[in-house]
């Protein structure tokens, strides 16, 4: 089968062995895979977590058929059309646990069910679970106008917070945050940008913020959450060192906790996927959680997609169809 594989040289596609089922997972006949900023970084050869490296095959999240189900693989029939996020998506054929895909709706293309596991997962474990977000709250999202800060935004809506402000450092794309849940978009380049969240919250901060910028912001966070807030780090796309006024931190009795997919376990990433059916799959089935796709590339036209993804200007999902 055709996969796009890290090898000496870098990323090409390749022809690799087809895997087959065991346990509890299943085969899927990928027909949409999107990209992700993990997948630019291991597209340069670095790791991510445990995966990345030589042999490695690209892609975190997909959307296709079931084709063969591991012995004890349930929930699922061949023929399926599924959705799900995982290793190894850049490829004709993925395996994927039982407990980590969704039904993809029937009112969605391929192209649109694979834009959402990995941002619907990722920040609803965010925005509900880990930052608990409650109705009259006030939420940011820094670095709102990736895939998965735009999801953020609206499950923050969709669960009732009364402000949902949103940073980017691109005017184009800051402009069309509203569109997509902000009541306030904010520069987090600017310096100003702290004094302007505390503007529109009374000068007492926001209830939550969702960070995937990290790096010089972090101080600048702690300044802009209430007394009793909450930060939920999620992403590092400004550097993972930086300085952080811990007194700033003790004086606000802020809570602020660290996220990620690469260090849990099966069964915890089965929860969450299973938080998600819970609590919002009526409103993905209705559409009210959707992402914009930016722009859709034949898998032979991939490293286009990653080209264009690493011009930084898009917003939205970059897509590529098998």
């Amino acid at each position: 089968m055709k996969a796009y594989v890290y090898g000496p040289g870098g990323a090409t596609i390749s022809d690799v062995a087809q895997p087959q089922p065991k346990g509890t997972q299943v085969l899927v006949r990928v027909r949409a895979s999107a990209l992700n900023r993990a997948d630019t970084i291991m597209r340069k050869g670095h790791a991510h977590g445990a995966s990345g490296g030589i042999g490695t095959v690209l892609g975190m999240e997909w959307a296709g058929e079931v084709a063969e189900l591991g012995p004890n693989a349930k929930g699922v029939k061949v023929g399926d059309r599924i959705m799900g996020s995982g290793g190894a998506a850049f490829a004709e054929y993925t395996l994927a646990d039982h407990g980590r895909l969704f039904h993809a709706p029937s009112n969605m293309n391929f192209e649109e069910a694979a834009t959402l596991p990995v941002a619907l997962t990722t920040m609803h474990n965010a925005v509900v679970t880990i930052g608990g977000v409650q109705p009259g709250q006030s939420v940011l999202v820094q670095g709102a106008s990736s895939g998965v800060g735009l999801m953020a935004m609206q499950i923050a809506r969709l669960k009732g917070a009364k402000l949902v402000i949103g940073s980017s450092t691109d005017a184009a794309r800051r402009s069309r945050l509203k569109d997509h849940g902000a009541d306030l978009a904010v520069d987090s380049s600017d310096p100003q940008w702290v004094d302007q969240v505390l503007k529109a919250t009374n000068g007492e901060g926001v209830d939550l913020i969702v960070d995937q910028v990290s790096g010089k912001v972090a101080s600048q966070n702690l300044a802009a959450t209430k007394i009793k807030g909450r930060i939920v780090n999620v992403g590092r796309l400004g550097g993972t060192h930086a300085d952080f006024n811990f007194d700033l931190h003790a004086a606000r009795r802020i809570d602020y906790v660290g996220v990620t997919f690469r260090t849990r376990t099966i069964e915890e990433v089965r929860e969450i996927f299973e938080e998600v059916r819970k609590d919002v799959w009526g409103a993905v089935e209705s559409r009210t959680l959707q992402l914009p796709i930016d722009k859709v590339f034949a898998f032979d036209d991939i490293d286009q997609a990653f080209e264009h993804m690493e011009a930084n200007r898009h917003l939205g999902k970059i897509v590529v169809t098998l």
